[in-house]
């Protein structure tokens, strides 16, 4: 089936990118565009950094299965990431990047996948545009969008210091938020709060999507830390993070009622406003380590 004509403008080749270039793609994530500062005293026009916001279509097997928009970096991370999170695989070891192209006008990231794998694929209908704000809008049904996940198999108890701790450290790993003001990102924490790992995106989700790539590709296990989020915590961050076997997610803002529902069914701690010292216990409290 073509999917490249299904809803979206096609994608138009211009490059083959090797994937050790893919990180170097849009100028890693960033571009300088001409404006006008206007002041109370006056005008100044200058140049300004800006975050790249491109699509990038996520293809297997020559099939194009969805369009998100993203910011161009991490882009291996990115496709496994999104990969595991989207039940499309069940492990890095089924999934193989063969090419990451650069094109007119997006990115296309190419990967094979085993036989079987593939053909649930191409059962599955999903529309070609996810937006860089919705996790799930590319999905066209109530049963894929809430799609049912086993729940989280981890004792982890992560004391509050710990989640102040991470939260605390994530802005030092937001090169690109620091260069645009514009990015969102997704930290790994190890239980005593030591922050490992870090993604930005445009996309909360697509952050998300390229920490769980990270971590799998890593060898990381994700039973022994919890997920830090710079942005709200909605239904699709913490099916990503249940998906990914994370035990828990702290977010500076707030959660949404469907992921606090959600949350429950497959034992992932939500903590969100973490800020200033002190946060809130959306869901599992078992999963925070309370002094008694």
């Amino acid at each position: 089936m073509d999917h490249a004509t299904a809803g979206t403008a096609p994608l138009i080749a211009a490059c083959s990118t090797p994937l050790s270039l893919a990180r170097s793609l849009c100028h890693g994530g960033t571009r300088l565009v001409p404006a006008t500062v206007c002041t109370a005293t006056g005008i100044d026009r200058r140049e300004e950094t800006i975050v790249d916001e491109v699509p990038v279509g996520l293809v297997y097997a020559d099939d194009l299965f969805a369009v998100m928009l993203a910011t161009p970096t991490d882009l291996e991370d990115f496709a496994t990431g999104f990969s595991l999170s989207e039940g499309i695989v069940g492990s890095t070891e089924e999934l193989s990047v063969t090419a990451i192209d650069e094109l007119a006008d997006g990115v296309r990231i190419r990967m094979q996948l085993p036989v079987e794998r593939l053909a649930a694929l191409l059962r599955r209908k999903r529309n070609l545009m996810g937006g860089s704000g919705c996790g799930r809008c590319g999905t066209d049904s109530f049963a894929e969008t809430l799609r049912p996940l086993d729940p989280v198999r981890s004792t982890a108890r992560i004391a509050p210091d710990a989640i102040r701790r991470a939260m605390a450290a994530l802005p030092s790993g937001q090169t690109l938020n620091r260069q645009t003001g514009a990015v969102h990102a997704a930290g790994f924490a190890r239980s005593d709060g030591e922050l490992v790992a870090v993604r930005e995106d445009v996309g909360r989700h697509n952050a998300l999507d390229k920490l769980i790539g990270a971590l799998a590709r890593a060898g990381t296990d994700p039973t022994a830390g919890f997920v830090v989020v710079s942005s709200r915590c909605s239904f699709e961050m913490v099916h990503k993070t249940a998906a990914a076997g994370i035990p828990l997610i702290a977010a500076i803002s707030a959660p949404t009622s469907l992921c606090v529902a959600f949350a429950g069914t497959v034992g992932v701690g939500v903590v969100a406003y973490v800020r200033d010292g002190r946060f809130t216990i959306y869901a599992v409290p078992s999963r925070v380590a309370l002094p008694v």
